[in-house]
């Protein structure tokens, strides 16, 4: 029995998997499949209309650190992943990879943007679950709550754009990618600070904005390969 496993797993399943696992590592597909099973388990809960016990005391215990300068700066982060600004700053880089000729990754980018908004949309029209009303708030939003997207945005787009900055400029890698993490998780809690999500809401969009993130960048990876692979058998026809 365990013969007949083993053989399956060689001849079809690894066969499949081998590439996955190179692209982003064991250590990436185990995050990957932690965090698919924390969204399932918060999907579960909010179709259930099941409340997190944690939501609501946690939003009030932040609002007790509301006063008008932190106001003005949680406006001000908010609005970075508000989609005006998002589609300023896509624009940016859509117009700074067409001139450095990187076709690939403008390509990947617009899928990476494009995905994210089908996701967001798609899963808030899905779940249509209320957004909080615990006291007065300084913004006005209308879509529904679940799941926050200006987590999972700034998530797809901001962690796209520094892998590709940490890609091209590889020496200064990890100070790109701590400034990532530091603005995608500001945003995040700029939302629960002015009250528009639950805490379970940024929970959601940054796993579904990681994992729609790690399928683009391991296409990315993937077609880098091919295309490497395509100039070397050009040069070998050359020689």
């Amino acid at each position: 029995m365990i013969r007949k496993i083993s053989t399956f797993w060689l001849r079809h399943i690894y066969p499949r998997l081998a590439p996955l696992i190179a692209t982003i590592g064991v250590v990436g597909l185990t995050v990957c499949l932690l965090i698919l099973f924390v969204v399932a388990k918060l999907a579960e809960e909010v179709l259930e209309k099941e409340a997190f016990a944690f939501d609501t005391s946690f939003l009030l215990w932040i609002h007790q650190f509301a006063n008008p300068s932190l106001d003005k700066l949680m406006l001000f982060i908010t609005n970075l992943g508000n989609p005006k600004t998002v589609i300023v700053v896509a624009g940016v880089t859509l117009g700074i990879l067409w001139w450095r000729r990187y076709r690939v990754e403008i390509y990947i980018f617009v899928l990476t943007c494009l995905g994210g908004l089908i996701l967001n949309t798609g899963l808030k029209l899905f779940f249509s679950k209320p957004r909080p009303q615990l006291w007065t708030l300084l913004i006005s939003e209308k879509s529904f709550s679940f799941p926050s997207g200006h987590a999972l945005g700034s998530m797809v787009m901001y962690g796209f754009i520094a892998y590709m900055l940490a890609t091209h400029y590889s020496q200064f890698s990890r100070f790109i990618y701590v400034l990532a993490v530091i603005l995608i998780a500001v945003i995040g809690i700029s939302r629960l600070y002015l009250g528009v999500h639950w805490p379970t809401d940024v929970i959601a969009g940054y796993s579904v904005g990681f994992l729609w993130l790690m399928i683009c960048i391991v296409i990315l990876k993937l077609q880098r390969l091919r295309q490497g692979k395509l100039l070397g058998k050009t040069f070998d026809n050359v020689r």
